[in-house]
């Protein structure tokens, strides 16, 4: 796969994150239009739940065939998409806030930059958590009527257990993957490692999500008794999904490209994934895989794509990742105070307004050199 069309899948569903899906036009350094924007089109017209015509700029060429017709066959599901992948953006950078690499993103087609040409746990875990944010975001709005195409998962019903049974709304996790699988992974073509590690990714990304599910339960009875509850299936908090992916980041496989050789064998089974130390065990469809090291995070390279960590702030007696020894790479960092204002001591009066004090403090910064 060539590097131009590298994490294509990707740009196109970033687009779709930090486009506006209102009237506001996104414009990029060369002045051309990108993402969605609200002008009509003859070969790329889009229409949402609410009847707002949405088409893609034809010459970006952003979305496939198949991710177009997806959304036009799922009426509603584009904000859903897009809500989805805000919220896995948000997460990387929550999850790598205080690492060297903090998950940088950028106005533009490319969010993350360069390093999605690369095949190292980076990522991987950018591929697994946007992956993840279609799947939970399209999941909970099947389940809120968002989505015309898909409801509730009803399928849990009859006996459940000595003083439950299934009842209520269950999020729709198979829809979820379903489409997540369709739409994410479409642009994906070839069968070399990139290939295979960048699905491998975001499937992970996908049984996060659906093996964090959890039960939950309404009781009913007299006098608020629980004689018998209702229990349906509740998706995990983002945050979760997000806490295990970091781990699963930590434990990463590095992977090589395997083939068996063997005429009988199907296409998929020819081509599939294996450990770069032979003694490990195989990677499981949950680990993140990757088979590239990752480059130093420590300095600026515009060749790489990384920012460094200078400018960055840390913690200077911590001896963990956010601590200044480690985030600024032994290059030492400078110490400076500031004075901030807020609103402090609040009290409520009836009725019906709010009185607060402004306290000020002095807050004491440590920045890498």
């Amino acid at each position: 796969m060539r590097a131009a069309a590298l994490g294509l899948a990707l740009r196109a569903l970033w687009a779709l994150a930090l486009s506006s899906l209102s009237n506001t036009l996104a414009v990029n350094n060369s002045g051309r239009w990108w993402g969605i924007i609200n002008v009509a089109s003859s070969t790329n017209l889009l229409t949402d739940s609410k009847n707002v015509q949405l088409v893609l700029d034809p010459s970006l060429q952003l979305l496939s065939r198949k991710q177009r017709k997806l959304i036009r066959q799922n009426p509603g599901i584009l904000h859903s998409v897009s809500s989805g992948l805000q919220t896995a953006i948000k997460e990387c950078k929550w999850q790598f806030r205080n690492r060297r690499w903090n998950c940088p993103t950028s106005q533009g087609p490319n969010i993350f930059g360069k390093i999605v040409n690369r095949g190292c746990r980076e990522t991987a875990f950018i591929f697994a958590i946007t992956s993840a944010g279609v799947t939970h975001s399209v999941a909970r709005s099947c389940s809120e009527g968002s989505i015309e195409s898909c409801t509730c998962d009803y399928r849990r019903r009859g006996p459940g257990g000595p003083d439950w049974h299934w009842g209520g709304c269950s999020d729709n996790i198979d829809f979820g993957r379903l489409f997540g699988r369709e739409f994410v992974d479409s642009s994906e073509k070839g069968r070399d490692l990139r290939f295979l590690m960048n699905l491998h990714n975001n499937e992970a990304g996908r049984m996060t999500v659906f093996s964090e599910m959890r039960q939950e339960c309404k009781c009913h009875g007299m006098s608020g008794s629980c004689t018998v509850r209702t229990c349906w299936m509740r998706l995990p908090t983002f945050r979760a999904v997000g806490d295990v992916l970091k781990d699963r980041f930590d434990g990463a496989s590095r992977v090589i490209y395997g083939n068996k050789g063997s005429n009988r064998a199907s296409r998929m089974e020819l081509h599939h994934l294996e450990p770069e130390n032979p003694a490990h065990k195989p990677p499981s469809p949950h680990d993140l895989v990757y088979f590239e090291k990752s480059p130093n995070f420590c300095t600026y390279s515009g060749k790489m794509g990384t920012a460094g960590t200078a400018g960055r702030f840390c913690n200077s007696s911590s001896p963990g990742l956010d601590g200044c020894e480690l985030l600024c790479c032994g290059r030492g960092y400078r110490t400076r105070t500031q004075r901030i204002t807020e609103r402090c001591n609040c009290t409520f009066h009836w009725c019906c307004h709010v009185s607060c004090l402004n306290c000020t403090n002095t807050q004491v910064l440590h920045e890498c050199l």
